[in-house]
């Protein structure tokens, strides 16, 4: 049986994979960009090459996009007053138009009721006045748009979207900000763009853009697109995959995929050691985002009515 040497593995990578032409490691051989594996000395070899390549290729751009996919990301950013993590929960924070900051709805209800009357409309962060009417604030949003604030443009995509604050409902203007958003990469709107796309809400229907705005946000860290990339895979019977995303975003603190690991436990879907990992740092993660005025805020905020997501 014939082996590969280290040699003949070297010499692989300085050859065209259609002519078997050599560049004698001189780098003029370029890499398919998809997966990497092999090289071409020009655009006609790769074309020649793709029939045989395809299927190594389409196999090999899977399981990069699985490493990435199932990689934990990172927590939420600080809140800059409190330099605690920023909740998962999105009516907790609170996006401020005069700088573009996001803070914690404890550290603004904190000032809310600590600052003198002349202060508790400033905000916290950069002690701008607040605006003064919703045109106002329109305004605002859109200059932070126009400097490329990806939030800024996810916040006006649901403001034409529901037609809120003083917007008439617009669904071309809001997919066309919700995509710039995303093109920046901020999560909250590749999981606009998700629910969009797999609900018919403002758009035709069409699964494969779901799941990819769906992992493009979960992949940024979005506990909510995750959340529901699991609940597509169970659905699809891909009981594995649905827990690997189920776990993963139960680290970070979802309520959620919490409830649904544990559920996978009592059914011998998730292994003990895996459960106890993933409650650790549930636990640790809920902890980390907690705090007496986050509290007295998500309380005060529960009797105005609000929703908790």
């Amino acid at each position: 049986m014939s082996t590969i040497t280290t040699k003949d593995a070297d010499d692989s990578k300085h050859q065209c994979a259609a002519c078997g032409d050599s560049d004698d490691g001189g780098g003029n051989l370029k890499a398919c960009t998809a997966c990497n594996l092999v090289k071409y000395c020009n655009r006609s070899c790769q074309v020649a090459h793709r029939p045989a390549h395809k299927k190594a290729c389409k196999k090999r751009v899977a399981e990069l996009l699985d490493e990435k996919l199932f990689k934990q990301p990172p927590p939420n950013e600080d809140c800059p007053i409190c330099y605690l993590r920023l909740p998962i929960v999105l009516v907790q924070s609170m996006y401020q138009s005069c700088c573009g900051k996001m803070l914690c709805r404890g550290c603004v209800h904190a000032h809310a009721v600590a600052a003198a009357d002349t202060e508790k409309e400033k905000c916290v962060f950069c002690r701008s006045e607040a605006t003064s009417s919703e045109e106002e604030h329109i305004e605002r949003m859109k200059k932070r748009a126009e400097a490329n604030d990806a939030q800024a443009m996810s916040n006006l995509g649901s403001y034409y979207r529901f037609g809120m604050i003083g917007l008439r409902q617009d669904h071309a203007k809001a997919l066309d900000f919700y995509h710039k958003s995303a093109e920046l990469g901020n999560n909250i709107a590749h999981f606009a763009l998700y629910v969009c796309y797999q609900t018919e809400d403002i758009v035709e229907k069409d699964t494969r853009k779901a799941t990819h705005h769906g992992q493009l946000g979960a992949i940024a860290g979005n506990v909510h697109a995750r959340y529901n990339l699991g609940c597509d895979e169970h659905i699809a019977g891909n009981v594995d995959r649905a827990y690997k995303h189920w776990m993963i975003s139960a680290n970070d603190g979802c309520d959620l995929s919490m409830k649904a690991v544990q559920e996978g436990y009592k059914n011998g879907f998730v292994t003990k050691d895996d459960y106890a990992k993933t409650t650790r740092a549930y636990g640790n993660s809920i902890d980390e985002m907690k705090s007496d005025d986050r509290d007295r805020a998500a309380a005060c905020h529960a009797l105005m009515g609000a929703d908790t997501f």
